[in-house]
């Protein structure tokens, strides 16, 4: 018998799961889950038996994944500051003296030995970084019901609404349960009603897997604990999670640690959780008092007012945009089961679903007052994680933010901004210490103490281009809205960033030109047996962009001229991108590429310079774009899960639609999209779903200064469609549609005053924006309106 294909098993491991839910949607005298009609909604025919099918509700802090049990249910918990050890300062006290051995045995070209050396005398102490906690479980059973007997079955998250909902019916009577994070009240709500009265039955428990002691008073469950030690680094932060349950009819009473109602018609549970984390450097929270005062001010409004105030404001960001790219008969199935056909059936509204879920993840796991989305958002079961869920700012935390601005949710960037302020304050200290050099450096890793040394080991650590390409994404902030004052608060931390490598950039001796070293190309090695080198074509693109913005924004804010002037004398020493023997890209500055390791290496560092940078240009730069579009071909389209959406974005770059949309169709299939539209490395990492979205846009709408390009890379698959709220470089708003794979009309509305030109195919025009006046364009010859 021959093996079956992946499609296959994929598709049979899904449908498997969607079995065993088949005795609960066909339950005798049970209705059929009618299909969800809405194009913003994920929907299932069962409970998640696994954490990857579980759905997430957050509100930038608190974060939960839903089950949606029948007899039991399950809400897993996260909150966003909860990490393990302690404040740390991870600098390798004999770095510094190391350094310089290391950077001439590279000069040497003795890769192997200069990598020896880094692993013994330069990696941080310890070698790892702290790991992102989950906080528990809340838990909710319904006792003496049998889930086999439940008919009318589904569960669902309305992607609009922000709220998570379970439906069943049992013994006649329906059941329902709904599960949102206020981002207003600081709460999670839970609310379970019974269509006939006195017939709701709970018991409630609130459990962790951290050091805690667990309680239960009245109507309320309290767990106090103290986070996990890490790696030598004692565990500092002290948290509480508390939630009290209000019902109308019933009694309720407390046995074995539980809650236990009887009896009731309605029941909500209100949830807070805090930790004494404050900053970085301070753990002297009170989160018990945090927690009693925020549940003690839901506590005084509804369920109803809860949640009408949250959706309010989850839709002042999520409403900004909408997205139709068309629809067919796939899109009337359960969501899971699109994901497992998607290879096979043509469904361009899941496309469109994946874009919306990607904003609805950004706005759930990235808000003022919480932390920067990490490697999983902000949702998380393991005490242990892949990775340790850090930030990982060699690429997975810049990509996490990819679609932030161009698809209107600026201020969901708020924590990485707080980050990277942070960043700039541990990285002083680590570019002192490790380099002897003025302002700040990080390496690859951060974590919530904000550890800037170089970790895992020198093949994957020791590159010092994490907080240079962070910066990249402030000037995006100011440069997406232009707002002057923002530029003038971030200002000091690009200056820093840039006054490091203008301390540190060594010159080549064959070429003259100024490189990074120690450094590599992201965690690939080279085939002189390390990873280890100097000038990788990253590095030198992540320069220029670090380099001219900061440059600009000096000019902008008319200060720093001596400073200017250093940093463009620098930005043209740069050593540029090159062209190798197989007419690729080179990665590094040797032209290695033909004879390295893996020729399929899932980072595609060296193409930074397409994508997310403008350097390289099918019009400006065609014999770069060529070598860039050879290196794609070399490397190969299908990757791991965040490697494929980058792999997505580059070729919409290249303006290569269809090659992005087969692309896309592999990252949105079984194989790389698990049933609840997480992305799959594997395992779960959240960078795919914010680069797969980025990629969507990125096909609809091309920016870039003075220039804006439309429908730049639409695919043969999706002919006809619209997206408006769409926002561009310059403050403009961008809304088009088109029909037959041609544009139908944009329109363009600008915060500021600018001169565009705006391009669609071989037709441009420029026009002359002003605030308060819209600009209407008609057809594929872009005639004014």
């Amino acid at each position: 018998m021959a093996e079956p294909t992946r499609f296959e098993v994929s598709r049979r491991m899904v449908l498997d799961g969607v079995a065993a839910g088949v005795a609960i949607a066909a339950a005798p005298g049970a209705r059929a889950a009618a299909p969800s009609a809405s194009p913003l909604r994920l929907w299932y025919r069962q409970p998640a038996q696994k954490w990857v099918e579980a759905l997430p509700v957050g509100n930038g802090r608190l974060g939960a994944m839903v089950f949606g049990g029948v007899a039991h249910e399950r809400l897993q918990l996260n909150e966003s500051s909860f990490w393990s050890g302690g404040p740390y300062d991870p600098v390798n006290p004999a770095a510094r003296a190391a350094i310089p051995d290391v950077r001439r045995l590279i000069a040497e070209g003795k890769y192997a030995e200069a990598e020896a050396l880094a692993n013994a005398k330069v990696m941080a102490i310890p070698l790892s970084q702290m790991a992102y906690q989950p906080i528990g479980d809340l838990l909710i059973d319904m006792p003496g019901t049998s889930p086999q007997a439940a008919g009318d079955y589904e569960r669902a998250l309305d992607l609009d609404a922000a709220v998570a909902t379970t439906r069943f019916t049992l013994d006649g009577v329906r059941y329902r349960r709904e599960v949102l994070a206020s981002p207003i009240d600081q709460v999670i709500a839970v609310r379970i009603t019974a269509d006939r009265p006195g017939r709701l039955d709970l018991d409630v428990a609130l459990t962790s897997p951290q050091r805690s002691s667990p309680s239960a008073a009245g109507d309320t469950l309290t767990v106090l604990g103290q986070g996990r030690d890490d790696h030598g680094v004692k565990g500092a932060l002290r948290f509480a999670a508390q939630a009290r349950l209000l019902h109308e009819g019933g009694q309720l009473s407390v046995a074995d640690g539980r809650l236990r109602l009887r009896g009731a018609t309605t029941a909500t549970i209100l949830l807070a959780m805090a930790t004494s984390y404050r900053r970085f450097d301070d753990v002297g929270g009170d989160p018990a008092a945090i927690v009693a005062g925020q549940l003690a001010g839901a506590s005084r409004r509804s369920f109803a007012a809860i949640a009408a105030a949250a959706t309010a404001e989850h839709r002042r960001l999520f409403g900004t945009v909408t997205l139709d790219l068309g629809r067919t008969a796939a899109a009337d199935q359960p969501t899971d089961i699109r994901i497992a056909t998607s290879e096979q059936s043509d469904d361009p509204a899941l496309a469109a679903l994946y874009f919306h879920y990607g904003r609805y993840l950004m706005i759930a796991s990235s808000r003022a007052g919480g932390q920067a989305a990490n490697l999983q958002g902000l949702w998380n079961e393991s005490v242990k994680p892949p990775w340790g869920s850090k930030y990982t700012i060699n690429i997975n935390t810049e990509m996490n933010y990819w679609p932030a601005e161009p698809t209107g949710m600026a201020e969901c960037t708020t924590p990485l901004i707080t980050l990277v302020r942070e960043l700039a304050i541990s990285g002083e200290r680590t570019a002192k210490a490790m380099y002897g050099a003025r302002g700040w450096v990080a390496h690859h890793n951060t974590d919530g103490w904000r550890a800037t040394a170089p970790i895992d080991g020198a093949q994957f650590g020791l590159w010092p281009m994490g907080g240079a390409w962070l910066c990249t994404h402030l000037w995006d902030r100011y440069d997406y809205g232009r707002d002057v004052a923002y530029l003038r608060s971030v200002y000091p931390l690009m200056r820093g960033a840039a006054l490091f490598f203008l301390d540190t950039l060594q010159t080549d001796p064959a070429s003259g030109a100024l490189v990074t070293s120690p450094s590599m190309s992201p965690e690939n090695n080279h085939p002189c047996g390390a990873a280890l080198c100097a000038g990788p074509a990253m590095d030198q693109q992540i320069l220029r962009d670090l380099f001219d913005q900061v440059a600009e924004a000096a000019t902008i804010l008319g200060t720093d001229a001596d400073f200017v002037g250093q940093v463009r004398a620098a930005r043209a020493r740069l050593a540029p991108d090159k062209i190798g023997r197989q007419g690729q890209l080179q990665e590094w500055q040797q032209d290695w590429d033909a004879d390295v390791p893996d020729p399929h290496h899932r980072h595609v560092s060296h193409l930074y310079g397409l994508f997310p940078s403008h350097q390289i240009d099918v019009d400006r730069t065609p014999a770069l774009a060529a070598a860039a579009r050879r290196s794609l071909e070399l490397r190969g389209d299908e990757s791991t899960g965040w490697a494929t959406a980058w792999r997505a974005n580059l070729w919409a770059r290249l303006r290569d639609g269809d090659h992005a949309h087969r692309i896309l169709r592999f990252l949105l299939g079984p194989e790389r999209t698990y049933p609840n539209m997480f992305d799959a490395h594997p395992p779960f990492q959240i960078d795919g779903n914010f680069g797969g979205a980025r990629a969507i846009a990125e096909m609809l709408m091309q920016s870039r200064p003075g220039e804006l390009l439309l429908l730049p890379a639409l695919p043969t698959a999706w002919p006809t469609g619209s997206v408006t709220g769409l926002r561009a470089r310059g403050a403009c708003t961008v809304d088009l549609s088109w029909r037959e794979g041609k544009l139908g009309q944009v329109r363009l509305a600008s915060a500021v005053a600018q001169r565009l030109t705006v391009r669609c195919g071989q037709a441009r025009e420029t026009v002359q924006l002003q605030p308060g006046r819209a600009v209407t364009l008609r057809g594929a010859s872009l005639r004014r309106a």
